[in-house]
C-alpha cells in the first residue's frame, strides 16, 4: 500500500486555488451522506445546500476538477466521490502521528473518523515517561526519544502536535528534521516551519471567541444598546482562555476528561 511519503496530491500542481481546496472536504462530506442513502445522483443547489456553499460557487470549483455534470441530471454522486477522494490523496494510506498525549491527544486517538478518510494513526508520542507503554485506542504510546525511528519506519509525512504551547516549537522542529512536512497543530501557539512544509492551525481558544463576539453581539441587536445585554469584551477572552488552557494544561491522560469538540 502506498504510503504519504512518496505520494503527494496534484491539487498546487494543478493550479486549484486553495479556497476551493478547502471546500473540497465539505464536498465530500455530504457527497459521502448521499452515497450512504443510495442517492445516485445530486443537483448542484441540493449538493450546495448540503456543504453549506451557493450553488455557483459549488459549480466554479468542480470546474478545476474537470466535473460539470449532467444538465437536468446533476452530478454522479459516486464518481464525484472518487474523484474529490483522489483530487485530496485519500485513495493511498497515509500514516499520521500524533504527539501529545494528554487530554486532546487521546481524544484525537480516540476519533473513529480517521481510517474512514485515508488516515492511519503509526504512533501515539508523548514525552511523559509514566505514558510509555500505556494502551490508548487500542495503540502503545511510545516516548519521544523514538520520534524520529518512528517517523523514518513509518514513512510518516504528517505530524499531529497536541501538547502544550510550551513545547510545540520543538516538537515541530524535530517533526519537520524527521521527514514530516505536513503538520496539523492543535497547540495554542504559532509555530515557525521553513518552506515546504504545510501547518493547519486547529485552535479551539479562537473559534470560542469567535463564537463570544458573534454572541455579543445578538444580545446587543436584540436588547438594544442600553440594555446591558451585551456581554463585555473581556468575558471572550476569559473563554478563549479557558479553551486554551483545557488543551494545554491540564494533561489527564487517556482516561480523563476529554474535549467535546471533535473532528466533523
Amino acid at each position: 500500500m502506498a504510503t504519504g511519503r512518496t505520494h503527494r496530491p496534484a491539487t498546487r500542481s494543478r493550479g486549484i486555488p486553495e479556497a476551493t481546496v478547502a471546500r473540497l472536504p465539505l464536498y465530500l462530506r455530504a457527497l459521502t451522506a448521499l452515497s450512504e442513502r443510495s442517492v445516485p445522483t445530486v443537483s448542484s443547489e441540493e449538493l450546495a445546500a448540503a456543504a453549506g456553499v451557493n450553488s455557483a460557487k459549488l459549480r466554479k470549483d468542480f470546474s478545476y476538477l474537470g466535473s460539470y455534470g449532467t444538465r437536468g441530471v446533476g452530478y454522479d454522486v459516486e464518481y464525484l466521490v472518487y474523484q474529490i477522494s483522489r483530487e485530496l490523496g485519500l485513495t493511498q494510506d497515509w500514516p499520521v502521528v500524533i504527539v501529545g498525549i494528554g487530554n486532546l491527544g487521546a481524544a484525537l486517538a480516540n476519533y473513529g473518523g480517521f481510517a474512514s478518510r485515508g488516515f492511519r494513526v503509526a504512533a501515539l508520542i508523548d514525552a511523559d515517561p509514566a505514558m510509555a507503554g500505556k494502551p490508548v485506542a487500542g495503540i502503545a504510546v511510545q516516548h519521544t526519544d523514538e520520534l524520529e525511528h518512528i517517523i523514518e519506519s513509518n514513512g510518516v509525512s504528517i505530524g499531529v502536535i497536541a501538547t502544550p504551547a510550551g513545547a510545540a516549537q520543538q516538537v515541530c522542529d524535530r517533526l519537520v528534521a524527521a521527514g514530516v512536512t505536513s503538520i496539523l497543530n492543535f497547540a495554542p501557539t504559532v509555530l515557525t516551519v521553513p518552506d515546504g512544509v504545510d501547518v493547519r492551525k486547529v485552535d479551539l481558544s479562537i473559534e470560542l471567541q469567535i463564537l463570544a463576539f458573534h454572541e455579543q453581539r445578538k444580545a446587543g441587536e436584540e436588547g438594544g444598546p442600553e440594555s446591558g445585554a451585551a456581554a463585555p469584551a473581556d468575558r471572550a477572552v476569559a473563554v478563549g482562555d479557558a479553551a486554551a488552557a483545557a488543551v494545554s494544561g491540564d494533561r489527564k491522560g487517556p482516561d480523563g476528561d476529554v474535549p467535546a469538540v471533535m473532528p466533523a
